[in-house]
């Protein structure tokens, strides 16, 4: 089996993406003699010159340019992944209103991948291998990046029921685990308590759990969000279904900021990215930190070097 190649992507130039990239990429290559990284992106940043293997145009330093050419490191990475000379995607940090300003009007990158593979269904999947607490942490957002006021109406049964198959194989084949135990995390105040707290739990989540059992799944709940992930935290469960966004992500960064990967399950290919953002802030003071970074590096060789083993036609 070859080497795993992973395509990095440096983010928006103003922010952290470029050096903790460069940092982590040096850090994984004193790890592993047996990756290779391919670096994507301008040639200068708000740090200085960058020294992309794959340029993109040149950043003029507007927004509407930052976000340009965001854009175009991805496409530029999925176009090699589709030539066959990578393996695996690692994106640093984009800003959605830089996006926007550059005309790509979508939410973020999770959506962006979506439509340039081509892909049906994906989830946006957080996993902590460690976190601070000792124990693995992985949760899957049914839903991402919609306003508060319009979850209830987008966590149907389809949508959940997707979302948890959709886990469910990932943890097979990505994660090797035979079965793995899944948790759905409920919607309202303690899961509802018997409808005292709305209707969602027995009329959408209930049902999906019961199908997805029928199935043969080990599918659980739906469990109150105040206790779940402490749960899965203990190692009760593999990884939890969370309805919507900040309710898995509060919980996810709270025990693992630093060590968090984001996932993107249903794509062609591996795709990670650390669990932070732009960080314009700290951009050029060479403070920020590279460890979820590497942590995101890590994880996409592991995924991609999976692939290539299970693949009759990796070379």
């Amino acid at each position: 089996m070859r080497k795993p190649r992973i395509a990095v992507t440096l983010g928006d130039p103003r922010g952290i993406g470029p050096e903790v990239a460069s940092r982590a990429v040096a850090s994984l290559l004193a790890e592993h003699a047996d990756a290779e990284v391919l670096l994507v992106g301008p040639p200068e940043t708000q740090g200085g010159p960058a020294r992309p293997d794959v340029a993109t145009d040149p950043w003029d330093g507007t927004e509407r340019s930052a976000g340009h050419v965001s854009v175009q490191s991805i496409q530029l990475a999925v176009e090699l992944i589709g030539g066959g000379h990578a393996d695996g995607l690692v994106t640093a940090p984009v800003h959605k209103p830089a996006l926007h300003a550059a005309g790509h009007v979508y939410p973020g990158q999770t959506e962006l991948l979506k439509a340039l593979s081509g892909s049906h269904e994906v989830g946006m999947f957080m996993v902590a291998e460690r976190t601070r607490i000792g124990g693995a942490l992985r949760i899957l957002l049914a839903t991402t990046h919609i306003p508060l006021r319009d979850v209830a109406g987008a966590v149907t049964q389809e949508l959940l029921t997707a979302q948890t198959r959709l886990l469910h194989e990932s943890l097979r084949e990505g994660w090797r685990i035979a079965q793995p135990c899944i948790a759905l995390c409920g919607l309202n105040p303690h899961a509802s308590d018997r409808g005292l707290f709305g209707d969602e739990e027995e009329r959408v989540f209930s049902p999906v759990v019961e199908r997805l059992r029928s199935e043969g799944m080990d599918a659980r709940g739906p469990f109150p969000a105040d206790t779940v992930f402490d749960r899965a935290l203990g190692g009760e469960f593999d990884a939890v279904v969370a309805p919507y966004h900040d309710v898995g992500m509060a919980a996810f960064k709270t025990a693992s900021f630093g060590t968090g990967v984001n996932v993107t399950l249903g794509l062609p290919f591996v795709r990670t990215s650390p669990d932070h953002g732009t960080a314009f802030d700290l951009a050029g003071a060479g403070k920020a930190d590279p460890s979820s970074m590497l942590e995101a590096l890590r994880l996409a060789v592991r995924l991609a070097a999976t692939r290539l083993r299970t693949d009759p036609e990796s070379g």
